[in-house]
């Protein structure tokens, strides 16, 4: 078998040649990338929820939570942590590993919200499930303390390329993202970081996008691939969303590019057949959202997700798996 090493390196000329091979060419690539690195027939499940929703002040063109927009959705201050502890039993009895909070802020404050936050981190950390947090930017000394108190990961996607940024988000810059992503990669934190695929971007936005994921060193742990799910009373509402093939296409490239890392097939997901998510597992996603909604957008039933992965013969990893040793 032919060994693929680990770069950082990619040049965004190699990275445009990979993301533009024939499709099949590039789904083989991708799978044998899968079969040295990962266990394939093993996914990761994850269950994301809202512990703050709505109101929030910043204006990403696709969101729900946004205060700019009018999508009739039901805002709520953040949830006392016995219900996020509660919440996350249930996600853990539902064969979830990793539970992941999100929060409609803009960033996080020093206040008793956050204080919050890191009791809910610890108490569900001490269930023995991985934790991830979306709460916003982060300074250095907050990733330090969400550290402390047992996250697992900080998820804080780039969403597109730096260049097509502010077609989608005006109210913070591409450089506030990745200040982040470096404040949480300095206090010890993994990454959760990905982008979205049907805001409007080109090709080449993609391919900046993979090319900004797979020269980070090291290597986010987790990237997210996500399908637009248009939002009425969101400027996207009316955005044509990706095909299958460009969803495989994109967590192919990925696949191979970043070999180590969980590539996530995340929102939109409820859209696709089970031929149609065996083909993107067969590309290199082993990483799902388990729960039927997403912050805001709906998900897959859990039902169906256990009847696929009978048919396909997937199991669960386990909390805290690593990849296959080099």
């Amino acid at each position: 078998m032919e060994s693929y090493p680990i770069r950082h390196d990619w040049s965004r000329a190699e990275v445009e040649a990979l993301y533009h091979r024939p499709l099949l060419r590039l789904i083989m690539e991708a799978a044998a990338v899968h079969q040295q690195y990962q266990r394939p027939g093993e996914i990761q499940t994850c269950t994301l929820l809202s512990i703050k929703t709505g109101g929030c002040p910043e204006d990403c063109a696709y969101c729900a939570q946004s205060v700019r927009y009018q999508t009739g959705i039901e805002v709520h201050r953040l949830l006392d942590v016995e219900a996020v502890v509660e919440a996350a039993r249930q996600a853990k009895a539902a064969g979830a590993t990793r539970f992941c909070m999100g929060a409609a802020w803009r960033e996080v404050r020093n206040n008793r919200d956050f204080e919050k936050v890191l009791q809910m981190v610890r108490e569900v950390r001490s269930l023995g499930l991985e934790v991830c947090a979306t709460l916003g930017m982060l300074t250095p000394e907050q990733a330090e303390a969400l550290k402390e108190a047992g996250l697992t990961a900080y998820n804080h996607n780039l969403d597109t390329s730096a260049s097509y940024y502010s077609e989608v988000i005006t109210t913070r810059t591409y450089a506030d993202r990745l200040r982040t992503l470096s404040a949480a990669r300095a206090a010890g934190l993994t990454l959760c970081t990905g982008g979205i695929l049907g805001l409007g971007e080109s090709d080449a936005d993609r391919i900046d996008l993979l090319h900004t994921l797979a020269t980070l060193q090291p290597h986010p742990e987790s990237v997210p691939i996500n399908a637009l799910v248009p939002i009425e009373g969101t400027p996207l509402e009316k955005s044509r969303v990706p095909t299958v093939w460009e969803m495989v296409r994109v967590i192919a490239t990925a696949r191979i590019l970043m070999p180590r890392s969980k590539v996530r097939l995340a929102a939109g997901r409820e859209r696709l057949s089970a031929v149609e998510q065996a083909l993107c597992f067969v590309a290199g996603a082993n990483s799902i959202f388990l729960g039927e909604k997403l912050l805001t957008t709906p998900n897959a039933a859990i039902s169906q997700d256990q009847a696929l992965f009978d048919l396909l013969g997937i199991e669960p990893m386990t909390a805290f798996a690593e990849t296959l040793p080099a």
